[in-house]
């Protein structure tokens, strides 16, 4: 699958990251090291209600992410297929952890397929380390005083505790 350049084709990365956490960032990595340029795209959950709103997280990318070449961060707003064709690209990044992940990512990746037939999903696991780690269950530990700082960024650890632990 490569691009009409002969590289790799334009990958996209949605995902609330609310907050973004070492597990995003090392699956960001991966496919960074795979695609040529890789989008990773803030998108807003409507199913959850954010603790960061849409810019903070984009700032946060932003910085975290400032020394990383290849890399484009905007906001989804929307259906992923459409922003997909939008941008001009032609595969999506999910990150699967368990074996929940997969039945949900599997349905949306064959519906995004029926609604843009062009588009593909890869799938990356998840590195053991961080096969646990989601934001929910970081925000939920950082509310009750734990220290989640080997989960994510420095940047990421100081904001959580501004908002929810009130130091």
């Amino acid at each position: 699958m490569t691009s009409r350049s002969g590289g790799m084709p334009l990958a996209v990365f949605p995902a609330s990251f609310d907050p973004v956490t070492n597990g995003h960032l090392d699956i960001i990595e991966r496919a960074r090291s795979v695609f040529d340029e890789l989008i990773v795209a803030v998108a807003t959950n409507v199913s959850k209600s954010g603790l960061f709103n849409t810019e903070e997280r984009v700032g946060i990318l932003k910085e975290v992410l400032r020394d990383v070449p290849g890399i484009r961060i905007d906001v989804v707003e929307g259906l992923l297929v459409d922003y997909a064709q939008q941008v001009g690209a032609r595969v999506v990044i999910r990150g699967l952890r368990a074996m929940s992940d997969f039945e949900y990512e599997f349905e949306m990746a064959l519906m995004n397929k029926h609604l843009y037939p062009d588009l593909e999903t890869v799938f990356m696991m998840t590195s053991q380390k961080y096969f646990y780690v989601s934001s929910s269950r970081l925000k939920e530990l950082i509310r009750f005083g734990s220290d989640v700082s080997a989960f994510v960024p420095p940047i990421v650890y100081r904001k959580l505790r501004e908002k929810l632990a009130g130091t």
